[in-house]
């Protein structure tokens, strides 16, 4: 099976849409399927184009047997509102002539993630004009988001931008989301039900395991065995919710618990700056995905802020790495998301934007060991049972060969031959 993919996260990008993304594509290239991705150069979430890369340059490049085009972006110093449209607009701009190409080396799917949501414009075009299956994965809903931040304001755009949407996920062969709350939106936004497919995030729980004793990156940043960590790993974004968490320090400040933020992005000037003079509040860079499940090993209690604009919108991708590693959770969303059902018997959930009952939630934790080993072998469960990596793409590869053989029959072609999961 040919798989060609539109993205504007890839690897070596270390976080979200990037990192499940890479590893869907060299997992498909691993079992046998030819996989093209089309790509900006790695920038996120620094914002700026990371060395040797270079930001105006097309460059080519196989990683895990994943033949990968770079393209050109221009990268906003603020991104936000207009900034996100125009970026995301330049990398369309700088990828359609490499699209273009592929109009005479027929892929069998276009494989088009969002966000961005502009991506879904010219992969539906490419997919229609060679009749190969158009397949739209929505990570998060961008549109809403911007709306929902204030990033975007005026009614009449929203209005526009909302129908437009709607008239193009109606268009895709397949559309695909990581959540039940997500799925019900975009079945609201008049997908139909048999072009709807339910692909979660994954974790490789051979990778990502409880440790037996303390994490070697814990040693290394020098904290004491007896002291509790509470960890935030991930993009320091608008959607995050981390002001919270921060605040929930400040109340935690004589308790010996420690918290823990690896990560960077546009947010981590003005939060470093928020928790200035807090001692018992630690930033990292975001390590290597080789010392991830150090990283996460580190942790005695994981902690999943967000804000309750966005609940229903994104599914944190974070959380699965959270549950496999064997560690309670605690999220700040309601108790009817999605997050929250999953959380809800492996951790503690405390109202958005609550900086005291999200200290209180930690502070409970931290005092009984035996509850977060308890609560961390739940967490451990779930991931096992419904987020395991081989059994999602396994069944990720044989939707995309029914979907393809569908496509063919109803074309008259003869069927390609592919190849689905052992």
């Amino acid at each position: 099976m040919r798989v060609l993919v539109h993205t504007i996260f890839y690897r070596p990008e270390l976080v979200g849409v990037a990192k499940y993304t890479a590893e869907m594509c060299e997992w498909l290239a691993a079992h046998g399927h030819e996989v093209e991705v089309v790509c900006p150069p790695p920038y996120y979430p620094y914002w700026s184009v990371q060395p040797p890369y270079r930001q105006w340059r097309y460059q080519r490049e196989t990683i895990e047997n994943v033949a990968i085009t770079r393209c050109p972006i221009w990268l906003p110093r603020k991104p936000g509102g207009l900034q996100r449209i125009l970026y995301s607009l330049s990398f369309v701009a700088s990828s359609l002539p490499v699209l273009a190409g592929k109009l005479f080396g027929r892929a069998d799917v276009v494989f088009v993630l969002e966000p961005s949501f502009l991506n879904a414009i010219p992969g539906l075009l490419l997919a229609k004009l060679t009749g190969a299956v158009s397949w739209l994965q929505i990570k998060d809903f961008e549109i809403d988001i911007a709306f929902e931040l204030g990033q975007l304001r005026r009614p009449w755009l929203r209005s526009m931008l909302l129908r437009f949407e709607s008239w193009i996920m109606q268009r895709f062969d397949v559309v695909s989301t990581i959540s039940r709350a997500m799925q019900e939106k975009v079945l609201a936004k008049g997908v139909a039900h048999d072009h709807f497919v339910y692909f979660p995030d994954w974790v490789d729980t051979d990778a990502v395991y409880p440790q037996m004793g303390a994490s070697p990156l814990r040693e290394e940043l020098g904290i004491h065995r007896d002291t509790v960590v509470a960890l935030f790993s991930g993009t320091l974004g608008a959607k995050q919710g981390i002001e919270t968490l921060i605040s929930a320090a400040r109340l935690l400040r004589d308790t010996g618990i420690l918290l823990l933020i690896c990560g960077d992005g546009p947010a981590a000037p003005r939060l470093q700056s928020l928790a200035d003079g807090l001692a018992n509040v630690r930033f990292i860079p975001l390590q290597p995905r080789e010392r991830l499940n150090d990283l996460l090993n580190s942790a005695d209690i994981h902690v999943l802020p967000q804000v309750p604009e966005v609940a229903d919108a994104v599914l944190p991708s974070k959380l699965l790495g959270m549950l496999a590693s064997g560690r309670p959770v605690v999220a700040t969303v309601g108790q009817g998301s999605e997050v929250g059902r999953l959380v809800a018997d492996c951790g503690a959930l405390s109202p958005p934007a609550d900086a005291k009952a999200l200290a209180d939630a930690i502070r409970q934790l931290a005092a009984d060991p035996q509850e977060r080993v308890r609560l961390g072998a739940r967490a451990r469960t779930h991931a096992l049972e419904s987020f395991r990596n081989e059994m999602i793409l396994g069944k990720f590869a044989i939707e995309l060969a029914v979907r393809l053989s569908h496509k063919e029959k109803q074309s008259g072609l003869r069927p390609v031959k592919t190849e689905a999961a052992d």
